[in-house]
């Protein structure tokens, strides 16, 4: 489980071919020692498992339903991806709870200038598109950001100059496809609630389980 917040702009050293899959060679400045084989990573907001680790190097296996699914089927030698490690229990969550279980591909639209910052316009798949809620939480490349004016399968993000300092989003542009994850919080929330989500979540499951107080007599 990952926040969202980036700690690292790595680069893919090597992209070396597999059967199905891909194995990436990064370089990172993470701290690698403080890393295990069989560790979870995000790279640009999918949940990797690190199979090798040196000094400043880092290696991860692909497989093929991933590289189906997100865009990592297309990083090349010398691309900078986002880098996260696994969220340590009793660490500050900044960001919002990131599984790294990409739901789709978005596509940059547009970019405009606003101020000092950066507001980015995208189109999501229809997996994402009922999580899409007016300052809800979304991971774009691993990168948790709020969600301004979602109207349809559109919507838009603002990216402040700390994000596009610290990320690679800032040189997104049109026709750019990213990695979209929807907040895992809606999901079981829609689940629950809609069609085929089992009992569902009504009135009288709240206070049956005392969440709210018994109806008086």
């Amino acid at each position: 489980m990952f926040t969202g917040i980036v700690e690292d702009v790595g680069q893919v050293l090597e992209v070396r071919r597999r059967d199905e899959g891909r194995g990436l060679v990064l370089g990172s400045q993470l701290p690698t020692g403080e890393l295990r084989p069989g560790d979870s990573l995000a790279v640009d907001g999918v949940c990797l498992t690190i199979t090798r680790l040196a000094p400043g190097r880092i290696e991860a296996d692909v497989g093929p339903e991933t590289l189906a699914r997100t865009s990592l089927g297309r990083l090349q030698a010398g691309a900078r991806v986002h880098l996260e490690r696994a969220l340590a229990l009793g660490a500050r969550l900044g960001g919002h709870l990131v599984l790294g279980h990409v739901d789709g591909l978005g596509e940059v639209l547009a970019r405009r200038a606003r101020g000092d910052s950066l507001e980015l316009e995208l189109s999501a798949p229809e997996a994402v598109r009922p999580y899409l809620v007016p300052k809800g939480s979304v991971a774009v490349d691993g990168v948790s950001l709020t969600i301004n004016e979602p109207s349809g399968g559109l919507f838009r993000v603002t990216l402040v100059p700390y994000t596009l300092s610290g990320t690679t989003l800032g040189e997104r542009r049109p026709g750019a496809q990213v990695n979209l994850e929807s907040d895992i919080l809606g999901k079981y929330v829609r689940h629950f609630l809609g069609p085929g989500g089992g009992q569902g979540v009504d009135e009288r499951l709240l206070r049956e389980h005392g969440f709210l107080p018994p109806e008086e007599p």
